[in-house]
């Protein structure tokens, strides 16, 4: 588990099975005080976030326990 800011979106006319409906955000891992460290990746928005929040972003198999399919 790690902080992330949110700096975008992601559109797809396609997405991956389990997926329609779900929210693709651009994410940039941050350190504690906030500043970028680490290169932009995409994260499935299971909370709602907004441009510029802070998140929690969690990876592996752990990761799909938010979404309404899991496994």
């Amino acid at each position: 588990m790690y902080l992330g800011r949110v700096i975008g979106t992601v559109v797809a006319t396609v997405k991956y099975e389990g997926l329609e409906g779900a929210r693709i955000l651009i994410v940039e891992p941050i350190d504690d005080e906030g500043n970028a460290c680490g290169d932009p990746h995409a994260a499935i928005d299971a909370t709602h976030a907004g441009p510029r929040e802070r998140v929690f972003l969690v990876g592996s198999r752990e990761a799909a326990l938010a979404m309404p399919d899991t496994f």
